[in-house]
């Protein structure tokens, strides 16, 4: 039981030391700077003049970028000592756990094309030292349902529209209304309002009601349809906002609970004791409610007196 004591504490210190090292402001600007090069060596790299004269430069550079990224992973890792599973709980940290080690998977490494795929992914990862482009990321992600209900509704109005177009005028404008696929063609870049006015001359020659064809679809697909969509985002976007602040929270929450608890000893099987489990838990509770008390503190400040002091708490409310 002394040693497995001993080794919890030595995970304790590793993870914290490694934490310390992540929080440190110069890491995050080294490891971005880290990106922004391998981001600028791929664009060296579409230079064929500067691709042969720097070669040998480009390798070395590459190198660098790979055993940079590498470091940054293990202390990464370092820093979840204590707790393995809230490294893999974080997106983000299984999805640059996959891009670094795929720069070793003997396959990859030696496909072009998928190993230069792999190193635009690294450029991805930016999205972790920017909290809004992180949010947007989220947003898309979770707006990504609604955005499929969007497309459905928008292929059917296009398809319902595109039909009545090839009825009406498949005979007088057979370039654009000719057959299905160039009607929806058409309709689908007057979505944009490109080319609205020539299309609707051109519908007035054939008849006066096709102002009503046209007016229709612009109203539903153009302005309904497109702030139905900016709705769906702009939902998303306030959701992934509060799931930041909560995971926020409970990070400050978790890192606060381990500062203030105990190393707890385990049992002969390695598992914690159930008062070690009840002091662990209680602590979380006591920063949840620290940080809870201090979000409901009042800004106001307390009324005064005209001597400066505030006024008793037993001041009579009035006479009768």
């Amino acid at each position: 039981m002394t040693d497995l004591t001993a080794m919890d504490a030595g995970r304790r210190r590793l993870a914290a030391r490694c934490r310390e090292v992540c929080e440190a402001p110069p890491f995050s600007i080294g490891v971005f700077a880290v990106i922004l090069l391998n981001a600028a060596l791929l664009g060296i790299e579409t230079y064929s003049g500067l691709s042969v004269a720097l070669g040998p430069v480009l390798h070395l550079a590459e190198r660098f970028c790979v055993i940079a990224f590498t470091l940054e992973m293990l202390v990464r890792l370092g820093a979840h000592a204590d707790r393995p599973k809230a490294f893999f709980r974080d997106p983000w940290n299984v999805f640059d756990l996959l891009v670094v080690s795929s720069a070793f998977v003997p396959f990859l490494r030696e496909n072009t094309t998928l190993l230069r795929l792999l190193r635009l992914a690294r450029v991805l990862r930016t999205a972790r030292f920017m909290p809004q482009l992180r949010v947007l990321l989220v947003a898309v992600g979770r707006s990504l349902p609604g955005t499929v209900s969007f497309l459905f509704v928008g292929a059917l109005i296009l398809y319902v529209y595109a039909m009545i177009g090839w009825i009406c005028f498949a005979g007088h404008d057979p370039q654009h209304y000719g057959s299905l696929g160039r009607a929806g063609l058409t309709l689908f870049l007057l979505m944009t309002l490109e080319g609205l006015g020539d299309a609707v001359h051109a519908g007035l020659a054939v008849s006066p009601f096709s102002i009503l064809y046209y007016a229709s679809y612009v109203l539903l697909a153009s302005f309904v349809l497109v702030n139905v969509l900016i709705g769906v985002v702009l939902n998303s976007l306030e959701e992934a906002r509060e799931m930041e602040g909560a995971e926020a929270l409970r990070e400050s929450a978790a890192h606060t609970a381990d500062a203030s608890t105990p190393p707890v000893a385990h049992d002969a099987a390695g598992a914690e004791p159930a008062d070690g489990l009840r002091l662990r838990i209680a602590a979380m509770r006591s920063a949840l409610d620290d940080m809870e008390a201090q979000l409901d503190l009042p800004h106001a400040p307390a009324p005064t007196s005209i001597s400066g002091s505030p006024p008793p708490a037993h001041a009579s409310a009035g006479a009768v």
